[in-house]
């Protein structure tokens, strides 16, 4: 498992700096199931997750919301039946935060597919 697990979320403020291309790179490679994607503008960070069912969708969706809430730093969750799609950026940067990498890890975590 990656060492992001391990990193602290640090508070995040406006004009907080998002990742560098060369730091980008290098997180990635710790999350190689995630893809950066573009929308308006912002970089996100999204995987999908695969599953058996709703029920089980539905589940990861709710622990994945649990651990947002504990680091009061909260994704994008599309759940659907038998996948969920999870998308961390930091909204007060427009951006992407070595905080999303850390949460995206931690999401990984949780992940038992």
């Amino acid at each position: 498992m990656t060492y992001l697990i391990e990193e602290a979320c640090q508070a995040c403020r406006t004009g907080a700096p998002e990742v560098t291309g060369t730091e980008l790179a290098t997180l990635l490679k710790e999350l190689p199931a995630w893809h950066v994607e573009e929308r308006n503008g912002e970089q996100q960070l999204e995987r999908q997750f695969t599953f058996k069912n709703f029920v089980q969708a539905l589940a990861f969706s709710n622990d994945v919301g649990e651990l947002a809430e504990s680091e009061n730093h909260h994704p994008a969750i599309l759940t659907e039946w038998g996948k969920v799609t999870v998308t961390w950026w930091t909204h007060k940067i427009g951006g992407l935060h070595k905080n999303d990498f850390v949460m995206a890890a931690r999401t990984d975590q949780l992940y038992s597919g």
